[in-house]
């Protein structure tokens, strides 16, 4: 159950578990550090974990640092398809986009498949047809649009093990926990091809107890069970860690790589990953602001 309305909150966010030890990602560092204070303010003010998410993402998205919105590569189609999630944690209310091609913010459409249809997930046309019938903000000009994100190289936008993702956990001042996660998937991937991102379960997670956003190789995480895993080994009493440390041993041993953020409803934050590193930053009414890509 939700816990009282207190003046506690915490938010987590990362930028993908995909960052190469020997890379400068200063920049990077820094526009997580911006962005926490300001959705750190907006959790101060009042305003629902669930907004703010949606607002972190969405910012994600569209700077372009990030394999994710902007940051995004074509697939071997020669396309951008995007993914992305979100979760409401006391409601279990979530909404989902998958293979989406041609808009600006695809975590504000699965807000929307959320709250204006009955359904969780829709993918390819279908996404397309539901984002156009409400007006959401289309890409232009895909060939001005798309960058190059921080810390990947040209060479790498063809190379489907170079992966990235963005992702934001919070808990507002009511004591609601959600998760939303949004990516442009692995570079190289084959047309049509959908990871844990855009999974209710594998990749984003919201409940009364925990909310979690995953990074990584999507097909690793959504075999190891991703969020959801955690979610119910932390139901039954495993330590947060040890929870989310379970799971990221699961996606080792089957091959991938994988960081996990996540806040309980004791305003407990976790960052987690298996892989070289993961840009992330949390702040919460009990701990300072970190920021940082590695150990």
């Amino acid at each position: 159950m939700m816990g009282k309305t207190s003046n506690h909150y915490a938010l987590a966010l990362h930028g993908g578990a995909g960052a190469i030890a020997g890379r400068n990602y200063d920049a990077v560092e820094e526009h997580l550090r911006n962005l926490t204070q300001e959705c750190a303010a907006l959790l101060a003010d009042g305003r629902s974990a669930l907004d703010v998410v949606e607002i972190a993402v969405a910012e994600l998205e569209s700077s372009g640092m990030y394999v994710a919105g902007r940051g995004s590569a074509p697939n071997t189609a020669g396309y951008v398809e995007l993914d992305a999630s979100i979760m409401h944690g006391p409601t279990r209310d979530a909404g989902a986009v998958a293979a989406l091609a041609g808009f600006i913010s695809p975590v504000r459409i699965a807000r929307g498949v959320m709250e204006k249809t009955p359904h969780v997930l829709l993918a390819g046309a279908g996404a397309r047809a539901f984002a156009q019938s409400h007006a959401y903000t289309e890409v232009s000009d895909p060939g001005d649009y798309y960058i190059v994100p921080v810390g990947v190289t040209r060479d790498e936008l063809t190379n489907s093990s170079a992966h990235g993702t963005v992702g934001a956990v919070a808990r507002d001042q009511s004591g609601a926990l959600a998760a939303a996660t949004s990516t442009g998937g692995t570079f190289g991937k084959l047309e049509g091809r959908v990871g844990d991102t855009p999974l209710i379960g594998p990749g984003t997670w919201a409940d009364d107890n925990i909310a979690i956003s995953c990074t990584g190789t999507g097909e690793h995480i959504i075999r190891s069970g991703g969020a959801v895993s955690i979610a119910c080994a932390f139901k039954s009493g495993v330590a947060l860690e040890m929870a989310i440390t379970d799971m990221l041993y699961e996606v080792k041993r089957l091959g991938g790589n994988a960081g996990v953020i996540a806040v309980s409803q004791k305003n407990a934050i976790a960052t987690l990953y298996n892989s070289e590193g993961m840009k992330r930053a949390s702040v919460s009414t009990e701990q300072a602001l970190n920021v940082a890509t590695f150990k």
